[in-house]
């Protein structure tokens, strides 16, 4: 700004000096001084008040202005000459050459901007790319993620520890390799410059410090007290997240008496800032406003803050934060600078620990307000962090400080964005950082130790206790899983490499960690209900908040724990102690009792799920699970047996807690708990969930099998009965009578007894964990993910959310996914799916594991159904498992265990009589499982056993001569007997019929026991195994099976055609007895057939003999139109005078062929709507569902909605999603959005050949006589001098009384919608609105057709045919019910556009008229002339041939005035041809009359024609459509496909020469006076000179903008956007709107206007303006289309956006790559160009009733 400038801007200068102020003097006098800091603060203490904060703030952007320069000019310029020394602009520019910058992108993240992280390459998920870094990155080409960020981060481009490979971008790749980067930079600036810098940068930092922790609020730091003290006072404002917007509002209205609109700018302001001043002046005045404030808020919680602050201390506030901001700007010019600000910053100060500046910025985080935060925390993020040497520090003073940060953080209520802790993650997962912390600062034990005391609520045994949360218990508890994350942070990165010190602290941290766990074991335990139900459902939901927080953390554990073998062997013992103390009461005070069975006994205590406490949760006994596998793994307990306390292990106690809490699921499921109402469901529910399942149900699985495999296995198996408590079944000696006794009791116990086994089976089954069974962990997701697509082909989404994710957030899922599925891709709905390769099949197991009973079953079904396709059995035997590792070998014995074989005969026995109740088909099921996965085991040992002594399995043996009663087994002298064994009880069912389902399954069983037995006989008698015996063993019972089959097949094919038979004869028996009405329908099929076969074929009909206007215009032969209505079934015919049938319609404004959508809506009053511009730029639509009613049917049913939506209304308040005030409903069959309804009419009548066809200017001449006559008639009517009555028109009375009323209706809907205003029947406007609804929705559909390549006729769905004929035939009519004089009216207005001379008023120049708008218009309204003399009736048809003439020369005339010359070429293939020849001739013609307004055309001439043929041609197209409706004529063949040969077909249609030129050349004496007053009128020469917008013929169709092909672009568009109504803002919802490209802040106060009264979101008044109503917006951020039609209707629709698994990710929560689907996007355009955006929202709000309460207005 120039000194002049300053000086007549009386706000800018208060005094003289400020215009002789001279930075480089001042910095000079300071560079003297000998106290730097006491100059400077006298200086700041003059300046500043001067120029910050000298009146009410908010004032306007010049004030801003003016402060910012002043600032600049008084207050920085003087610190940059002392700092560089000279000019600072030259001395900034040097060093920035000299400059070595860092190898750190460092770019901070704004809010919403891209971040990309490499799933490859990333050492954990935190790891992220700026966009910039990305696209220069190997990882473009890798797998990878995008997000956008919440703000706050940085990128880590530069930082090697970050990347496991490709750390540098091409930007940041170092290009001196050689450079050491350890040197300090220091050592590159001049020594006098250091010294200035560190003295300058100490002075800053301090005042800035000094001031922001400030908290007087009316004194100032000693040396910077102002000189005179004025009575100036602001009351400010802070932010809180606490009170919302609507609270704030409300209270500053009352408190400082603004508007709304200035409260919500405040409240913006503080929700953006942090505060804001709402009131300026003395203290009393400021101090009366701060006491309604808090008055006001704190009747429900903790009041605003608000202050009231002397002016001059906010005032030095406001200059801290720009000091800190330009800190930051400078250091950006040298890598020198920013070191030594580090090196002040961390300094300690006089009062030793915790007392340099940054400490002190750190430890009053929590007072400061959030404007203050964000800038001091860019400015740690540009220096400290930017410096890896000064990061170090800096993190060890973070870690130091942590618990007191975290306290601080714990009492704050703001977001932990603006918090310094959430500084955590730039230090935390940086691998070296985070292990130096752990080993210096101890931070792993000090992150746990401060979660802990945070969650204070004990019960006496020390548990924790979640009692009913309170709100704020509830906050609390939210903000102490922060800490969970930092957790995350420093163990997501286990170590390679271990010292001595690390093992100290990690186990020292992992001791804290058992204490953790220790008070969440057994918390929230469950004692079931009898007799009445749960009175308050118990708190459940923060312990297990609390268990998925910490899922990740004790994987994470586990993994730092398997990674070295001395750390393992510790924490194990650690584990197995604090299990120990967990286990000390547990036997305490219980019974201890001995169980007795089949010879085995074992020593329990007496325990009851079903009466005694168990809880859920058992963390630290899975934890030690999780540690006995890995000493499996890593192979620990095999090379240190000694170290280990396998000795020590109890196995009974081991399995007591695990085995309790899986009965209790077995007892949910069998429906014992009802009584404890939901919240145990849902603790069930969440236990097996795949988000909780990894460290809750598998390590309980997992836990049995340590147990089972430390046990004999009759033990476990008599422990299991006992705790399922059902010993005592499978004890007793009539157990064969059970089934006799159904009771309720027995329902339960069966579901037991299948959960039992279901559990033996995960046992002994479940070995894909990498410890338990010899697999990989990919092996463990091959599985997962088989048994997934077993169910039903998945799409990608789905199978990651039925996997667990590890602490990286990867399941593991793309690295095997290709091996095992097939893909197919999407079509334009829908989404990708992945369909499970056949070869997979057999590695399906039924009893899967992670299953739940749904997924089972339906698994199951689809199994079966796949087998029996092929043409298989459909037996699911269970898969071959892998082999157990070592530690686990013993399991398998438990399934040749003589309990189990027992049990496995108990079922076998009672299956062989029908079920009455004492057994089910599942329990079975189980049951041969169980038997075939034992047969299994002992096939395998058979095969990989060199000899017979390895074979410890002999199943086979066993189930072929024991018994099956448990009380009575052999003794050791008897002979056994196999006639009860297991073998011949499967015999005997194999052909049981009631147990046809389970016959394939005992099949395979036998073959099995044959297989096994083959083989063992030839290991026998030979070293060698010979397969091929069991092999044709297999075979003879395969071709039984085969036999068995097509027995069955026979059968079945025989019982079809019985039944076939018989269901002819009743068909011969039900046409005999209706002989008379099949005749009938046999006889009418003949007659059309003949008819169609004696006809001329289309071919042979010549297009002349189609025509569709004029007196030789073809009708279709008179036949009767019937149809049916939908509300009472009763058929009517369509005739004049008959009861009115009606179509359901929805009229709508529309924009959708606008070509200026800058003209904004019509004066509803004063609109003159009689004549369309041709820029189109608002129509009205008209669409329809094509269902029809009567209109009595009709009113009955809209009088029925209307009544109960006003009892609807007295109940709830609230939208639906139609509005009955506006004549909205829904069409009662299809429910389509629908605001009115089209009476249907009867077809037009043949023409009248017998008349003459008068002459164009005879028609013209006898035109002008018989306006003249009416003139004069009216004239003298309005003088009152003529008694002459008005005239009769002839048609007025041809309807019935309530065709005309449907008339009448759906006139003033148009008229309604069209102008938004009140039904008037009296406006000369209302039948000019019917007509213009008619052109505007045959333009729209001719469009549509133009678009999609189809052909004019015969295209078009049965709904818009209907919804055309309707609406053609109601326009010819709805003048009937207008008063004559209007009409007569409106059509001497439009004649006197072609006609000039008929002295009417201002008619507009052809230029600002749409044609075809005019030729309907004229055509429909010209009947009114023709009805008043019966004689001239027939002359009808003359009329509308003569008017579509002259239209089209008019047409061609507007097309010639509007073509631009300059895109002629200049090559001339042929000679002229007549029509190019007469089209130049009728251009110079205009040259003539218009002179150098029209440019002249040298070259390229003869091309004119074909610019004018293709301008003109949809205006032909609209007219044969609108000719065809309103005649019924039908059209050529030529017209009803897609081809070349449209042209002459068309102007044929229309009675037009080929050669359109010849209208105008034959009636050349005609049409050249015409033509030269239509070139006159002023109008024109104004367009072409440049005085409007020049449309362009042909009008190109509309399209929604173009959208990038990779959607990060976009995102990175929308970051940059901020609101355009609160400054540097950043939009929250930024939201683009697809029909114009705008960008909207959606979603927020700040932009919300008033619309018709209301006040409505951004996007909601956009819609106003751009598309008269209905918009289509994407929400950016959240990657969803938005539809909104007016202020209520509104819904979300999927975008077109797609990964590369063919799925939308609304929300952007999966991450993957987004790519445009155009097949997608064309289907949305193809929506908004057939005008169903409204129809879309009907249904999707019918369908989802949340939808309804959404307040779309405020979008």
């Amino acid at each position: 700004m120039a000194a002049a400038e300053i000086d007549r801007d009386p706000l800018f200068a208060p005094s003289a000096d400020f215009m002789n102020f001279s930075a480089k003097d001042t910095a000079s006098r300071w560079l003297e001084a000998d106290d730097l800091q006491q100059e400077l603060y006298h200086h700041l203490s003059v300046y500043i008040p001067r120029v910050f904060c000298l009146g009410p703030s908010g004032g306007s952007s010049r004030e801003e202005q003016r402060e910012e320069l002043a600032c600049q000019l008084l207050l920085l310029a003087p610190l940059e000459w002392l700092l560089v020394g000279e000019e600072p602009a030259t001395g900034l520019a040097l060093l920035q050459e000299k400059n070595h910058p860092s190898l750190l992108c460092g770019h901070v993240f704004k809010v919403g901007q891209p971040t990309y992280s490499c799933r490859e390459c990333a050492a954990d998920s935190t790891c992220v790319l700026c966009m910039q870094c990305f696209l220069g990155s190997v990882h473009k080409d890798h797998r990878y993620r995008m997000t956008t960020s919440g703000g706050g981060g940085f990128c880590d481009c530069g930082d090697p520890e970050a990347w496991k490979t490709g750390p540098y971008c091409q930007k940041h790749t170092p290009a001196d390799s050689s450079r050491d980067h350890k040197e300090d930079p220091v050592a590159h600036l001049p020594p006098d410059m250091v010294a200035r810098a560190y003295s300058i940068f100490f002075i800053i930092l301090k005042y800035a410090v000094d001031m922001l922790t400030w908290e007087q609020e009316d004194q100032l730091p000693p040396g910077l007290e102002p000189l005179e003290r004025r009575d100036t006072y602001y009351c400010m404002l802070f932010n809180d997240e606490v009170h919302t917007y609507e609270q704030v509002i409300y209270t500053l209205q009352k408190a400082v008496s603004c508007s709304q609109k200035e409260a919500v700018s405040f409240a913006t302001t503080v929700d953006r800032d942090g505060r804001k001043s709402v009131r300026y002046g003395d203290f009393q005045f400021c101090d009366q406003a701060k006491s309604i404030i808090v008055r006001n808020t704190s009747r429900q919680s903790k009041p605003l803050r608000v202050q009231v602050m002397h002016s001059s201390v906010v005032a030095h506030q406001c200059f801290a934060l720009k000091a800190l901001s330009w800190l930051g700007q400078i250091i950006q010019y040298s890598d020198g600078l920013r070191r030594i600000l580090c090196q002040v910053g961390l300094q300690k100060g006089p009062e030793g620990e915790n007392s340099s500046l940054v400490d002190r910025l750190m430890l009053n985080d929590s007072k400061m307000w959030k404007g203050a935060r964000n800038i001091y925390h860019q400015l740690l993020m540009n220096s400290l962090l930017m410096d890896l040497k000064y990061k170090k520090f800096f993190a060890i003073k973070f870690a130091k400080n942590y618990r007191r940060l975290q306290t601080d953080f714990m009492e704050d209520d703001h977001e932990r964005l603006v918090s310094v802790t959430s500084f955590s993650v730039q230090f935390f997962t940086v691998p070296t950082m985070a292990r130096m912390l752990m080993v210096e600062e101890n931070l792993m034990t000090t992150i746990i130790r401060t979660f802990v005391d945070h969650l204070r609520h004990r019960d006496p045994q020390g548990r924790f206790q979640f009692d009913r949360y309170t709100a704020q218990q509830a906050f609390k508890f939210g903000r102490v899983q922060s800490l969970i994350g930092d957790l995350k942070y420093i163990l997501i990165s286990p170590p390679s490499e271990w010292s001595d010190p690390l093992r100290l602290k990690f186990v020292e941290g992992f001791d804290a960690f058992l204490d953790l766990l220790k008070c969440m074991q057994g918390m929230d335990p469950v004692v079931r209900q009898v007799g009445q139900h749960i009175e308050m459902e118990p708190e459940w939901e923060a312990a297990f908040t609390l268990q998925m927080k910490l899922t990740h953390i004790i994987s994470m554990t586990q993994e730092w724990c398997s990674t070295d073998e001395h750390v393992l062997i510790e924490a194990y013992k650690k584990c197995l102690s604090a299990l120990s103390q967990c286990h000390g009461g547990l036997s305490d005070g219980e019974q201890s009792i001995s169980l007795s069975l089949a010879g085995h006994s074992v020593d329990t205590f007496r325990y009851q799920v079903s009466q005694e406490k168990v809880s859920i949760h058992l963390p630290v006994c899975r934890l030690l699970a999780g540690l006995h596998v890995l000493l499996s793994r890593t192979e620990v307990a095999s090379q240190f047996p000694e170290q280990l306390p396998l000795g020590e292990l109890c196995p009974h106690l081991l399995i007591e807690l695990p085995l309790r809490c899986l009965v209790l699921c077995a007892q949910v499921h069998a429906g014992m708990w009802r009584r404890n109402g939901f919240s145990l469901i849902n603790q069930i529910y969440y236990y097996h969930n795949v988000k909780c399942r990894m460290e809750m149900f598998d390590k309980d699985i997992i836990m049995l099998q340590v147990g089972a495999s430390m046990m004999d296995p009759n033990h476990f198996l008599m422990i299991v009965l006992s705790r399922f408590e059902l010993f005592h079944i499978f004890s007793s000696v009539d157990i064969r009578k059970r089934y006799r006794e159904a009771n309720k009791d027995l329902v339960q116990q069966n579901t037991l007894i299948e959960e039992m086994l279901h559990l033996i089976i995960m046992v002994v089954g479940e070995r894909y964990v990498p410890g338990v069974g010899q697999v990989e962990p990919f092996d463990e997701v091959r599985r997962e993910i088989i048994h997934q697509l077993a169910i039903r082909p998945m799409a990608h989404s789905e199978l990651v959310k039925a996997l667990p994710e590890n602490g990286n957030k990867e399941t593991g899922l793309e690295q095997v996914i290709d091996s095992v599925a097939l893909f197919k891709k999407p079509g334009v709905t829908g989404r990708g799916l992945y369909e499970l390769r056949p070869d997979w099949y057999k590695h399906f197991n039924l009893y899967f594991h992670h299953y739940t009973r749904a997924d089972q079953s339906k698994a199951e079904e689809a199994q079966r159904k796949l087998r029996r396709q092929v043409g298989e059995d459909t037996a699911l035997p269970p898969p071959v498992p892998p082999p157990l590792c070592p530690l686990f070998a013993s399991l398998v014995n438990l399934l040749q265990c003589d309990m189990l074989l027992a049990v496995e005969g108990a079922v076998l026995q009672w299956a062989v009589e029908p079920s009455g109740g004492g057994w089910t088909e599942s329990m079975l099921q189980r049951a041969l499982h169980l038997v075939g996965m034992a047969l299994l085991e002992e096939q395998q040992q058979l095969e990989n056993s060199s000899t017979d002594d390895d074979i410890i399995f002999n199943y086979t043996s066993k189930i072929t001569r024991q018994y099956i009663l448990l009380t009575h087994l052999w003794s050791p002298g008897e002979a056994p007997s196999t006639s009860g064994s297991v073998l011949a009880l499967l015999e005997s069912l194999q052909n049981a019929p009631h147990l046809e389902v389970h016959k394939d399954m005992i099949t395979w069983i036998l073959k099995m026991v044959g297989n096994i037995k083959t083989i063992r006989e030839r290991t026998s008698s030979t070293s060698s195994i010979s397969i091929n015996q069991g092999q044709h063993v297999e075979e003879t019972m395969r071709d039984k099976d085969k036999a068995e089959r097509k027995r069955k097949a026979e059968m079945a094919r025989l019982r079809r055609e019985k039944i076939m038979a018989q269901m002819s004869e009743m068909q011969k028996h039900f046409i005999n007895e209706n002989k008379e009405l099949f005749q009938q329908s046999i006889e009418e099929l003949e007659a059309s057939t003949s008819a169609a076969e004696h006809c001329p074929s289309s071919s042979e009909l010549t297009c002349s003999s189609q025509v569709c206007v004029g007196p030789w215009r073809m009708s279709r032969a008179e036949c009767r139109q019937l149809v049916t209505c939908i509300l009472c079934q009763e058929e009517q015919e369509v005739r004049s005078h008959g009861k009115a049938m009606v179509l359901a319609a929805f009229i709508q404004r529309s924009t959708v062929l606008s070509k200026n959508r800058s003209r904004g809506l019509p004066d509803s009053e004063n609109h003159n709507s009689l004549f369309m511009h041709p820029d189109l730029s608002m129509g009205i639509h008209t669409a329809s569902c094509g269902h029809i009613m009567h209109a009595t049917c009709w009113q009955r049913y809209f009088e029925a909605v209307q009544l109960k939506e006003q009892r609807r209304q007295q109940r709830l308040r609230g939208h639906t999603s139609y509005d009955v005030q506006k004549g909205e409903f829904l069409c009662p069959l299809c429910e389509c959005l629908s605001n009115t309804v089209i009476p249907l009419l009867p077809r037009t009548s043949p023409p009248d050949r017998s008349v003459d066809h008068p002459s164009l200017e005879t028609w013209i001449k006898t035109t002008r006589q018989q306006i003249e006559a009416l003139q004069s008639i009216y004239m003298k009517r309005l003088s009152g001098t003529s008694e002459e009555v008005e005239p009769v028109a002839h048609d007025r009375n041809r309807f019935s009384s309530s065709i005309t009323e449907m008339i009448n209706t759906f006139s003033m809907s148009a008229y309604k919608v069209g102008l938004k205003v009140n039904p008037n029947e009296q406006d000369p406007r209302v039948p000019v609105l019917s007509w213009s609804t008619c052109a505007y929705t045959i333009q729209s559909i001719e469009h549509l057709l133009m678009d999609e390549k189809k052909p004019l006729f015969g295209s078009l769905p049965c709904r818009q045919d209907d919804c055309l004929s309707s609406l053609t035939r109601f326009s010819a009519v709805c003048w009937t019910s207008a008063p004559l004089m209007t009409i007569h009216a409106h059509f001497v207005s439009l004649l006197s556009v072609l006609v000039p001379d008929l002295h009417v008023g201002d008619a507009p120049c052809i230029l600002a008229i749409d044609m075809f708008h005019l030729l309907v218009y004229s055509v429909l309204s010209c009947s009114s002339l023709h009805s008043l003399d019966e004689s001239k009736r027939a002359s009808v048809d003359s009329c509308h041939l003569h008017l579509l003439h002259l239209i089209t020369v008019a047409h061609l005339v507007q097309i010639l005035l509007t073509t631009t010359t300059e895109e002629l070429c200049m090559d001339q293939d042929s000679e002229a041809s007549e029509e190019e020849e007469l089209t130049f001739q009728l251009y110079t013609t205009l040259r003539q009359h218009l002179g150098s307004v029209l440019p002249e055309v040298s070259s390229g001439w003869w091309q004119l024609w074909s610019c004018v043929k293709a301008g003109i041609l949809p205006f032909l197209r609209t007219a044969a459509l609108f000719f065809h409706y309103l005649n019924s004529s039908a059209p050529p063949a030529d017209l009803l496909v897609a081809g070349p040969s449209q042209w002459d077909a068309l102007c044929s249609y229309l009675s037009l020469p080929s050669n359109l030129l010849l209208l105008y050349q034959s009636h050349h004496t005609l049409m050249e006076p015409l033509i030269h007053r239509w070139c006159c009128h002023p109008g024109v020469r104004q367009v072409l000179q440049g005085g409007g917008a020049i449309v362009r013929f042909p009008r190109e169709s509309n399209k929604l903008i173009t959208l990038p092909e990779d959607y990060s672009v976009l995102i990175n568009q929308t970051s940059s956007f901020t609101c355009p109504r609160s400054g540097a803002d950043k939009s929250r919802a930024p939201t683009l709107c697809l029909v114009c490209g705008s960008m909207l802040c959606s979603q927020s106060y700040c932009c919300q206007t008033e619309v018709d009264g209301e006040d409505v979101g951004a996007c909601t008044a956009h819609t106003f303006t751009c598309g008269a109503g209905v918009g289509l917006f994407l929400r950016v951020r959240e990657s969803q289309v938005l539809f909104v039609a007016g202020k209520t209707k509104g819904c979300f629709y999927p975008p077109p956006y797609l990964d590369d698994y063919g799925e939308t990710d609304q929300g952007l929560k999966r991450g993957n790559p987004l790519h445009l689907c155009l097949e997608r996007y064309r289907k949305i355009e193809h929506m908004w160009k057939q005008h169903g955006i409204a129809e879309v929202i009907g249904h999707a709000q019918e369908a989802n009733q949340t939808l309804v309460a959404i307040d779309w207005q405020h979008l």
